[in-house]
């Protein structure tokens, strides 16, 4: 991908294994040589095909996919109806989105249907960095949101077929069960629209500043010894940015190491002790905004429900952890005697821990997966501590989780960078401060 030397066209996955997908277009569309007029539509699988309705509900065409291309790709945008966004996390909707570019609909071989939206890098970027944050956001950290989000992407597509993408499955017959999700998890298209990638919610999020930085940055990526880097980012880091293995593959990215989310030094996360102090207190830290309004400013809406996420707290019950690991996991562990961390990452990130029951114990990791069996959804991070509360003969009538931060924690911190613009820090200075040692590269 070093030598790229134009703008790409991506292929981002908007629905998946749908019976029917509802759609409105809202100008001409051509489907091969048949003219679509603006109206509803639908395409609903029907066996070995699929079949494309009018908005009068006639059927229009019967094949394995459909093509559908905008007569004046400039101005021509299509909604989607019933698109997920947040899947399996506590801000999961269902809602509509409009996009720009072409709209691909397949039929997949377990008899569902897929829509893809084929669109060019720059104007798919536009809306990323309107859809993971806000776009009134700071000028600066919408511009380096936009260069982390570029080069995560054509780094992706670089290594799609690498065998170390794949990720690792949890296996809860093993005693020890270690899994994180795959980078390369899709095969009919490059990269989703949701958390999974990267947020990409149509043209409808996007203004004049969230344009404004992609043109400013147009074709500049992050580059480590001469490669395309793997520029992840995550909501608030809590502090302290995590390193790479803990949520990933055993292996050291020299730019995706921990730092501290601070003009000041913080000390990494060590011991358990070390942990307590860090988790159950509040440094100063760039991700540590308390002015509510510089939060509704940079935050979307749907993150904006939720309060509390530098520092956060839960209480679970002895039957609802019972009934969520079964749920989860498929194993009764009978009463939860004790969560014993294991392993922390610098950021005090837990990637690995010890669930003891008085019918089985099992040790799980990584960052995702603990986060995932402990919450109906997904705990904000596993930068947590744990503290049992009502034990009566050694078995507790719940425990208490306070945590630090939202997401893994590597990378660019979301929240952090975008207050280090609010204080006057350049796009620059921002990426400097996350990926250590990366330069500015432009590609095209």
């Amino acid at each position: 991908m070093s030598n790229l030397d134009k703008e790409p066209i991506i292929a981002v996955g908007l629905v998946e294994d749908a019976a029917d997908i509802a759609f409105d277009l809202g100008a001409e569309f051509y489907l091969r040589e048949k003219l679509l007029t603006a109206g509803a539509y639908r395409a609903c699988a029907a066996g070995d095909h699929l079949s494309l309705l009018s908005p009068a509900g006639r059927e229009i065409s019967a094949s394995p996919a459909l093509h559908i291309t905008p007569a004046t790709p400039q101005s021509a945008s299509f909604t989607l109806h019933e698109v997920k966004i947040g899947k399996q996390f506590h801000w999961e909707r269902a809602v509509s989105q409009m996009f720009k570019g072409e709209l691909e609909i397949i039929l997949t071989s377990s008899g569902q249907l897929t829509a893809i939206n084929k669109i060019l890098l720059e104007d798919y970027l536009a809306s990323v960095i309107a859809s993971e944050m806000s776009p009134e956001s700071p000028e600066e950290f919408l511009k380096a949101h936009c260069i982390s989000s570029r080069s995560w992407l054509l780094h992706q597509l670089k290594h799609k077929n690498a065998d170390d993408q794949a990720g690792r499955k949890a296996d809860y017959r093993a005693s020890e069960i270690i899994s994180w999700t795959g980078r390369a998890a899709h095969n009919d298209f490059d990269v989703c629209a949701d958390d999974h990638c990267q947020r990409y919610q149509g043209v409808g999020r996007t203004n004049a500043a969230a344009v404004k930085a992609v043109q400013e940055t147009y074709g500049e990526v992050l580059v480590y010894n001469g490669e395309i880097c793997d520029a992840r980012y995550a909501k608030c880091c809590g502090g302290i940015t995590e390193a790479f293995a803990a949520a990933w593959e055993d292996i050291a990215i020299p730019f995706l190491q921990s730092t501290a989310d601070s003009g000041e030094p913080l000390a990494p996360v060590v011991s358990e002790q070390d942990a307590q102090q860090f988790i159950l207190s509040r440094p100063a830290a760039y991700c540590n905004i308390e002015d509510k309004k510089i939060i509704r400013r940079i935050l979307p809406d749907f993150d904006c429900e939720t309060k509390d996420f530098f520092r956060w707290q839960v209480d679970i019950a002895q039957e609802e952890l019972r009934n969520l690991l079964l749920l989860k996991t498929g194993i009764d562990f009978g009463e939860i005697t004790r969560i014993i961390p294991l392993a922390r990452g610098p950021s005090g990130r837990l990637f690995k821990i010890k669930i003891c029951g008085t019918r089985e114990e099992k040790v799980i990791g990584k960052e995702l997966e603990i986060r995932r069996i402990l919450s109906p959804t997904h705990l904000l991070s596993s930068a947590f501590v744990v503290k049992p509360y009502g034990a009566a003969a050694s078995i507790p009538k719940g425990f208490t989780i306070s945590g630090a931060g939202w997401g893994h924690g590597v990378g660019l911190c979301q929240i952090g960078a975008a207050g280090m613009a609010e204080q006057g820090m350049s796009c620059r200075q921002i990426l400097s401060h996350y990926f250590h040692g990366a330069q500015l590269e432009k590609l095209y």
